[in-house]
């Protein structure tokens, strides 16, 4: 029986309604999403603004029309960065970002902007007084992932926002780990920016993002990554100055935000308390179990309420790849390992150049699965396959 523990990199299974809405969706609603078109048409576009609909009022958004659709939760980083950031603009950001954030900086220099990057404590969070000591009088951007990617740590967005705002800057903050895995009420924490990521923990399609956009960004300020097409506003050669229509530039992908709607729909349904706390204890298992185990170093907070559902380790003896092909190879279970997207984390952390082992449980993990998993670690820890 196979075991998927990399739910961090991508859900899966899904839920029923996701492949039933994906394999469905072609023959119900197939047309381009205008709503004055034909019955195909406006039945695509009311799929894609009940999933954005849905989306908003799971993420205590209150205008729907904030939620920007977009490829990914890259891509939605990168409309955040590229679209908001110009010539003599400084951004600080922290030493735990993936390389969604950390590569369209450095791309952003050849620009003019400069970028502060604050380190990471022993405890795997961001402190805040070194994010404000970061500030500048040009400052335009702090950026900061709501929950590592490696460690799983939860960072203290809420005090991030108001020092940032308190200095006039704006704050962009990276949930692709924690929306759909913990309460997130987007509005009430008041970020500028919110990058979302459909096909991890909302357990959507890949090709699906979302970037919300709070009410003290301007779309004026939020320059478009492309131009083209809108289905509205035709007339206009600068294209609509709205959200979400400004950003959604061109033929959406219809299929998988209907698929994702429905995922939220069952997130919702289902319960964000229930399934939360269920990754909750299932992680705490896996902390309890694999750190009793020698050899093995944890690089996930001991604390069940400083973490999401992911856990980082290392085993003595073993590279973090060539114990992922192991587990697979030899158990059936299936996991994430290497650097993660993020470098300068696992720099941080003390895992470079090799990375962890990452184990994150879905909806559908058993606590047997767990089980299995931390007795599969115990037998590769007491057989070594490297000295290094």
């Amino acid at each position: 029986m196979m075991s998927y523990l990399d739910n961090a990199t991508t859900s899966w299974p899904k839920p029923d309604v996701v492949r039933e809405t994906l394999a469905g969706f072609l023959a119900t609603a197939s047309g381009a999403p205008v709503r004055t078109g034909h019955r195909l048409a406006r039945a695509t576009w009311e799929a894609v603004e009940q999933a954005r609909q849905r989306l908003a009022a799971f993420l205590g958004v209150a205008d729907p029309r904030r939620v920007v659709f977009t490829a990914s939760g890259t891509d939605a980083l990168n409309l955040a960065l590229k679209g908001l950031l110009g010539p003599g603009d400084h951004v600080v950001t922290t030493a735990l970002e993936h390389d969604a954030v950390r590569r369209p900086l450095r791309a952003l220099e050849v620009f003019g902007v400069t970028t502060t990057r604050v380190p990471v404590g022993a405890d795997g969070t961001v402190d805040p007084d070194d994010v404000r000591r970061a500030l500048r009088p040009n400052t335009r951007l702090v950026v900061v992932c709501h929950a590592s990617n490696v460690t799983g740590a939860i960072q203290p967005v809420s005090e991030i926002v108001e020092l940032a705002h308190a200095r006039g800057a704006f704050v962009l903050i990276d949930a692709a780990q924690t929306a759909g895995v913990i309460p997130l009420a987007i509005d009430a924490l008041g970020a500028d920016l919110v990058a979302l990521s459909g096909h991890k923990w909302l357990l959507g399609p890949p090709g699906t993002g979302a970037l919300v956009v709070g009410p003290r960004i301007d779309p004026s300020e939020l320059v478009p990554l492309r131009d083209g097409a809108t289905g509205t506003e035709s007339p206009d050669d600068a294209g609509p100055r709205s959200l979400p229509e400004r950003y959604e530039t061109g033929t959406l992908d219809t299929i998988g935000l209907a698929a994702l709607g429905a995922a939220v729909d069952w997130l919702a349904r289902t319960g964000l308390a229930s399934t939360g706390e269920r990754a909750r204890v299932l992680t705490e298992r896996l902390v309890a179990g694999l750190s009793a185990l020698p050899g093995v170093r944890l690089f996930t907070p001991a604390q069940a309420a400083s973490r999401v559902a992911l856990v980082s380790f290392q085993v003595e003896g073993w590279r973090p790849l060539d114990l992922a092909r192991a587990l697979e190879r030899d158990f059936a279970i299936l996991v994430g390992a290497g650097l993660h997207g993020a470098s300068e984390a696992c720099r941080s952390i003390g895992a470079y150049p090799c990375g962890t082992v990452r184990l994150s449980p879905g909806w559908s993990t058993s606590e047997e699965e767990i089980d299995r998993a931390i007795a599969a670690v115990a037998t590769l820890a007491r057989a070594p396959q490297c000295k290094d």
